[in-house]
This record gives C-alpha cells, structure tokens and sequence, in this order.
C-alpha cells in the first residue's frame, strides 16, 4: 500500500512538471529530451557539495538545491547524509548517538530544547556547510561520541545585517516561532544581538497495556496538551586587537514556561480481560519553568606558526516543577487518591581551557587542560491528601538528591601530512571525581577514576574525486544528572522511571572506515561500548505498578555501514540516496535471565528536489526505518513523507516557503516486549509531527551573517 501511494505521488509530481514545462516555452528547449525520453535517462554526477575532511562527510548548505525548500537548518539536518532527526527533534547520529553541535569548531552552550530553537532560527542561506564527525578524536571532549560542526557565513563587510526567521506550524494547534538577529561589524569590533519568541500548543498520546502472566490486564491511555512561551536572548563582541590579539565575550539568558494537562485513564480487568477489576480517571496539571544564565569568555594569540587560546565558560540552570495528580473512579467519579508534588532543580558549572598548538614544517602539534567544576542540587517533595481532608508530607515519594563533579583532562596531538597521506594521533587523559548524595534515601556514591582515551586516524587521497580514511577512537559517556537522581517521573499513577546514583560511565572503542568517490560516500564502523547505560521495566502483579529503572549492561558490540549518492535525473529533478544499516548485540541479564539477541535493521532515505519555471523549488522527502529494537523491546517500522514549496522575492532578501511535514500522519513510534512469557508490555507513542508549515525569512543589511561563537561542554550536554 506504501508503495503504491509513493508511486501515485511521484507519478503526479511528473505530471505536474511536464505539463510547467510545456507551459513555458523559454525553458522547453532545455528540459524537452529529459521530459521525453526519461526512461532512457542516463544518471549523471550532480555538481559537487560533498566532500571528506579526516574522514569526516563536509556537505555545502548555501546554494545547495537539496536544502532550498528546507524551512531551517534542523529541516536541513534531517535531509542530511548520517543524521537522524526523530519527531521530538531529537538529533541522532550513528544510529543511537547524540552529537555535540558546534558553531565554527566550538560547541555552543544551550541545553537541548534551546538548540533546537536556535537551529529553527536558522536558514539554510545562513549556513556554508555542515560537518558530520562520528569519531571524534581525542582533542575533544571524551563526552563527545559525535560532532555536528556549523560553519556559518561570515561577516566580510562593515555596517548593518539584519535577519528575520517566523516560522508557524499548524495542525489541529499552532505554534510560532520568531528569531531576529543583529551584527554590526567595524571593522576591529563585531557586535551582535540574537533574540527569540516562541509560543504554542503542542500534543503527546500515550498508549500502554500491561499484563504480567497470571495476573490483571490493564490499559493506559493518556492525553497531554503542553502550551509553551520561550523567550532568548544572546548579545556578544568580538574584538580584533590586532593581526595577532583576539578576544571575545557572550551573556545570554534563555526562559521557559510551560503549562501542562495530562488526562488519562486505567482499565484494569482479569486476566481473562472479561471482569471489570477497576477503571479510573486521572488528571496531572504541571506547572514548569527554566531559566538559564550563562557568560563565555574566550581570548587567542597568534603569531606565525604558534597559537595559544582560552575559554571560560559559566552556566546557571534553574528548574522548577509543580504538579497535581488526581485519581477518581470512572464510574462515581469519587476521588481515590490526590497527591502534589513541588520539585526544585538546580545546577552550576564552571570550565577553563588552555589550549596551544605549534607548526613545525608539515607537523602540526597540540596540547591542551581543561577543569570543570559542576554543581546540581535537587529537592522534590510530595503531598498526600489525607482522610482528614489535609495534605500531609509523603516520605516515601519525597527525595533530597546532590551531585558533585570535578574533571581534570589533558590531550596531545600529532598530526602530519606526507604528500596524499595523512596522519593524526591524539592521546587524551580524564580524571574524574565525583560524589552524589541521595539524602532522604541515605546513600552516598563517591568515585574517583582516571581514564586514558587514545586515537588514531589516517586518510589517503588517490586523486580529486576519491579518497580513503581509517580512524580508531576511544570514549568515556558519563551518566547525565538525571539519570542518577533516584525521584520518580510519572507518566501515570502506576507508570514512572526512576534514576540510579549507581549508575558506571560506559567505556566505548570503535573503529571507522570511510571511501568517498566524487558525491557518493560510504561508511563502515564497528566498535564495542561495556558497562552501557539503559534502563529497564520492572512490574509488580499486586499493585500494578510499572516501573523504569537505569542499570548497566556488560557490553553491547555494534555496527553500522551507511551510503549517499546523488542521482541527477534531468535538468530539473535531482534525487538523493541515503541507506543505513545498523547491528546491534546486546549482552542483558534481566530478572535472572540473559538475553543476548543479534539484532539488524535498516533506513532508507529519499530526497527528491524538483526545479519549476518562475522559480519555484518542489521538495518531496520519504523517510523509511525498518523494525528494529533491542534484547528486550521490538521497535515496530515507521515511515514519514514531507512535501515543500519555496520561492525566493526581491532579489532573494525575501525567502517564502510552506510545507507538509509527515503527511500521513505515520512516524508514531510503537514498542513491544518480546518475551510474553514474562510480560506483555507494548506502547505507542504519538507526537503532532503532522503539521502545515509556513516560513518567511527576510534579510537586509550590507554585511554576510554573523553570529559570535558560544561555547558549551560536555557537563553542559548532561544537564538536559
């Protein structure tokens, strides 16, 4: 049926363009014999925007027609060769790792939800090109299994620039986004000023059952409607003191307030799902906001062969959560329980870095330390209504959680070229010491540990159309503050994730091999990660409560063999091949047993970019993940389709599009326990992916876009 609808649709764009072509006699001449004869057509090399950097896939963004109908660069991301963008915008690369995002070589200091903001505000004319790096060297931080570096265009010219970016998503509730940037360039200074407004209504479903033999049936549905206002800004200077002086500073703050309502319902019945055992209804109102602070520092020095840099970087991160959960019968509507709970977060850190780098003829080397000194502190406190109609402190739900990190680490570099060869070698230390204290639980976890993290990669270039690269890496992956915080996250009554403060870093060491020939790339990786972090479901027959706890499995082995080609079809139809495969083994004891499944799945990625008279740009976009999962879940296949118009207006100042993102409404995600003789645990998960876009940028000005470089660490990455 799939196919059949994907068929169909190609077939009317064709129609489509052949009866614009027809139409306009200026372009008949060029687009007549492709029109004609296109089962006859002859694929041809598109022009080149695709190139390897350390074995690294560089694709070019300004100018490229495979992102002129994209509405921002997280719209770009999605389309681009190795990255995976899910439907909470979630960025992916490798199958399962999320990157750091960096802007002009240094990460940038937003947590999560602001980079996806940031990357909306974005378009793609803003951009020169995108760097996709899945083994990162041992330069940067041992956080970061994977890069996604920005190069921005740069200001090259005095005076003014100015862009606006609104965006509005429409389906059954809307959201706006606004994003105005300001430069102005002197010539020695560079000021800028980014500010942001983004409000909305955005939904989630949520579907559960769960049934442990012998026991009850029950069913989870739930509703929640989230309406959200966000508010940045960011002001920075760049000041060139002279050819060998630079310096820079950047202060921006960025706040959240969401109001949530969650409605749902149990239906609880035998396990012969014939008796009625009991049916409620519940409510959850949350009340949440977040304000972030944060202030960058960074200075370089430069003189011939030698350069010294450094960065200082300070970020405040404050939480606060209120809800109301409310359980009632569904058939007297009598109030069976009311608790509320009232959760402070807070988290500081502090980080330095040195870095200094020397040539020496075709040898460069570097070396660098880094300190980071990161605070969070957590109190969550629950209230029970009691029989006395008083709301009465609740112990048992109640926590007091602390987390402290220090980390000192260090890096050398060597790299070296010897005509097409070339070699890099990197050796990184990190010592870590932590110590986190579930007050309330009485638990204190200190650790102290010292970690060495080699790399190793080489490339060769045969020619200018083709070359080879080969690189090992080795990585340390912290668990993030919220995974250790031992509080309890409803999604239902009975249904809730908790942390571990037990929780081991995974140690992870792969190795990568990429060919490009002319556009077309392919990849092969394969590594090993021990002690991996993931989480697991543990339900109760008597209460039927479900819960998610976090633990560390031995190991897991992985692969991952990915391919893109460019296929130009006509003159005026360009078609982009994307294929992954993935493997994944996974060596999971659970409840006594182990299990360890090989497990393989596939993606399949089409980009279709038609070019109509009047210059119009028609985007058709498929998106196809074959089932997948791991040794205790079954992922069930998903597809997504999205369609774009773009044109530009007045002499390209002004950018219109309007696009269908996942038409069909069909990129829910649906899990599945495979083991029935333990549990019969399957979910569905639905975001409001499927949304009508409207998007209008305009520009003026005399200089090129600029934004100033921020910075973020990998501490940063782990607060989200």
């Amino acid at each position: 049926m799939i196919i059949k609808l994907w068929l169909l649709i190609l077939f009317l764009f064709l129609s489509f363009c052949g009866k614009a072509q027809k139409a306009a006699p200026d372009s008949l001449t060029e687009t007549k014999s492709s029109t004609t004869h296109i089962s006859e057509v002859v694929i041809q090399s598109a022009p080149r925007k695709v190139k390897l950097s350390d074995g690294n896939l560089v694709m070019s963004i300004a100018g490229n027609k495979d992102f002129k109908t994209s509405t921002h660069l997280l719209d770009v991301l999605r389309k681009t060769p190795g990255v995976t963008v899910d439907q909470e915008d979630g960025i992916f690369i490798g199958g399962r790792i999320t990157p750091a995002i960096f802007i002009d070589g240094k990460p940038v200091v937003m947590s999560n939800q602001e980079i996806q903001a940031y990357l909306r505000s974005l378009s793609p004319e803003m951009v020169e090109s995108i760097e996709v790096n899945t083994n990162p060297s041992s330069k940067y931080d041992a956080e970061f299994k994977g890069i996604i570096d920005i190069k921005l265009k740069k200001n090259t010219s005095l005076g003014w620039k100015a862009n606006y970016n609104g965006n509005v998503y429409v389906n059954k509730f809307n959201y706006r986004e606004n994003a105005v940037s300001l430069s102005y360039h002197t010539g020695k200074v560079t000021y800028n000023l980014q500010t942001g407004y983004n409000e909305g209504i955005s939904t989630y479903r949520y579907k559960a059952l769960q049934h442990l033999a012998n026991t009850n049936v029950m069913r989870t549905n739930t509703y929640q409607k989230d309406f959200g206002k966000v508010y940045n800004i960011q002001a920075g200077a760049d000041f060139r003191l002279n050819d060998k002086n630079r310096a820079g500073i950047n202060l921006r703050g960025n706040f959240r307030n969401i109001d949530r309502i969650r409605n749902g319902s149990l239906y609880t019945t035998d396990k012969n799902e014939k008796q009625l055992v009991f049916h409620t209804l519940n409510e959850n109102s949350t009340d949440y906001s977040q304000d972030n602070y944060g202030l960058t520092a960074d200075y370089s020095f430069q003189n011939k062969g030698f350069k010294l840099t450094f960065l200082g970087n300070y970020l405040s991160v404050k939480n606060k959560q209120d809800d109301d959960f409310i359980n009632r019968d569904q058939a007297t509507a009598n109030l069976l329980s009311y608790w509320k709970s009232d959760l402070l977060n807070k988290i500081n850190i502090y980080t330095a870095q040195i870095d200094a780098s020397q040539k020496i003829n075709t040898i460069d080397l570097e070396a660098g330390i880094k300190y980071s000194n990161s605070d969070t502190h957590n109190n969550i406190r629950y209230d029970t209504l009691s029989a006395g109609n008083q709301f009465v402190f609740d112990p048992t739900r109640s926590n007091i959680f602390s987390y402290k990190e220090r980390i000192w680490s260090g890096y050398l570099s060597y790299r070296q070229k010897i005509g097409n060869l070339q070699i890099n070698a990197g050796l990184r230390f990190e010592n870590t010491n932590s110590i986190s204290n579930a007050v309330t639980l009485d638990s204190v976890v200190s650790r102290n540990y010292l970690k060495w993290l080699p790399s190793l990669s080489t490339s060769y270039a045969f020619n200018k159309s083709s070359e080879l690269s080969l690189s090992y890496s080795r990585k340390i992956t912290r668990p993030s503050f919220w995974q250790l915080n031992p509080f309890r996250f409803y999604f239902s009554p009975l249904n809730y994730s908790m942390g571990n403060p037990y929780l081991l870093p995974s140690l992870t060491s792969q190795i990568k091999a990429t060919y490009r020939y002319k556009n077309w790339v392919t990849s092969f990786t394969v590594g090993k990660e021990k002690e991996v972090m993931t989480r697991y479901p543990l339900y109760n027959p008597e209460t039927n409560v479900l819960e998610y706890l976090g633990t560390n499995l031995p190991y897991r082995n992985f692969a991952v063999l990915e391919t893109s080609f460019p296929i130009r079809i006509t003159k005026w139809w360009n078609l982009t091949s994307q294929i992954a495969g993935y493997y994944n083994y996974e060596f999971r004891p659970y409840l006594d047993e182990v299990f360890a499944l090989n497990i393989y799945n596939y993606e399949v990625r089409l980009n279709q970019v038609f070019s109509l008279p009047k210059g119009f740009t028609v985007n058709l976009f498929a998106n196809y993940e074959s089932k997948t999962g791991n040794s205790l879940y079954i992922f069930k296949p998903r597809y997504t389709v999205d369609v774009s118009v773009q044109k530009s207006w007045l002499d390209n100042k002004l950018n219109t599009k309007i696009g269908f993102n996942n038409l069909f409404d069909s990129y829910e995600q649906q899990l599945e326990f495979r083991h029935k003789q333990i549990m019969d645990n399957r979910t569905v998960h639905w975001w409001d992916s499927s949304r009508l876009v409207f998007s209008f940028s305009y520009s003026l000005g005399s200089s090129k876009y600029q934004v100033n470089e921020t910075q973020k660490t990998e501490e940063e990455n782990r607060t989200r």
